[in-house]
């Protein structure tokens, strides 16, 4: 029984052993596109009908959100090859010509991110965008990690992304799932974390923004 088991374990240890490596997280970029449509039913065919034009670009389509407050106002992300490529589509005349079709009644936001940290395994269907300005990436990290995980998870967020500005670093992107919206919204707007906020040196009033999955 002794040589069964024992042979069992080093046959268990040679499973894990020769189990294949994760692929090293390569950091990537990201474009954030948002704006006000006139009408959503309207707008998402001719989204749907450029994404030729996207892969044409190095676009590939991540997330397409509609605001919780105001579901009119959309928000699309795409990962990108390249930032300059990505700069050219923004201005690109067939963009500007889709989107006066579709109904866009907003003068477009586009901010290109680093995505340095990213959580694809979360699928959640609502989600918050914070993004602010700190003083000090590296000592404002510090405190975001102190305060971990774990500690959103019980407010109800997960960890989906951490993306710092293509053209200023110390614009701090955060991405988090929400699974339960008000645990999310009571933590987020708390006291607590106003204060925890203002020690990682944060810079200005964060923009807090919650999202729905676009269907």
């Amino acid at each position: 029984t002794a040589t069964t088991t024992t042979d069992s374990s080093k046959a268990a240890d040679s499973n894990i052993a020769s189990a294949p490596a994760q692929p090293e997280f390569i950091p990537f970029e990201v474009l954030e596109i948002t704006h006000i449509v006139a009408d959503y039913a309207k707008w998402k065919p001719f989204f749907d009908a450029d994404g030729v034009n996207r892969k044409a670009n190095g676009l590939e389509d991540l997330a397409v959100g509609r605001n919780v407050d105001n579901p009119q106002n959309i928000l699309v992300a795409l990962k990108v090859n390249s930032a300059e490529v990505a700069k050219a589509f923004t201005s690109d005349p067939k963009l500007k010509e889709t989107m006066e079709k579709a109904g866009v009644v907003s003068r477009p936001s586009f901010e290109l991110f680093k995505v340095i940290r990213y959580n694809p395994a979360s699928k959640e269907k609502q989600w918050v965008i914070i993004t602010h300005k700190v003083k000090d990436f590296d000592a404002w990290v510090k405190v975001f990690d102190q305060e971990g995980p774990a500690q959103r998870a019980g407010e109800g967020m997960v960890d989906v992304a951490l993306a710092r500005g293509v053209d200023d670093p110390n614009n701090v992107h955060i991405v988090l799932d929400i699974t339960d919206m008000a645990k999310a919204k009571a933590a987020l707007f708390s006291e607590s974390k106003k204060q925890l906020m203002m020690s990682a040196g944060i810079e200005g009033k964060p923009k807090i923004e919650f999202y729905t999955s676009a269907e």
